[in-house]
């Protein structure tokens, strides 16, 4: 699974704009906006989310699922536990 938080933060680290992984991805600007927009869990075609993964990996990032392990070196951010919100 990826969040839209979590594909904004990798668009960041890539220092690309969302037109760029739409390029990528194969897919529209729209579709991009629409995902990274999700407060959650990205909800849609398998198939898009299948090809902006697979972007992001080509282009050198690493989505990390939560309490995965990443097993690859480099530099990253990874977001704890959400602070509680009063």
């Amino acid at each position: 699974m990826i969040t839209g938080p979590q594909m904004r933060a990798a668009r960041a680290l890539l220092g690309i704009d969302q037109k760029t992984l739409a390029e990528l991805a194969g897919l529209s600007v729209p579709t991009i906006q629409r995902m990274e927009a999700s407060t959650g869990n990205v909800r849609g075609v398998v198939d898009s989310l299948t090809k902006v993964v697979a972007a992001f990996e080509l282009a050198g990032a690493e989505l990390i699922g939560e309490g995965s392990v990443s097993t690859a070196g480099g530099r990253g951010v990874r977001l704890k536990v959400p602070p509680a919100r009063h």
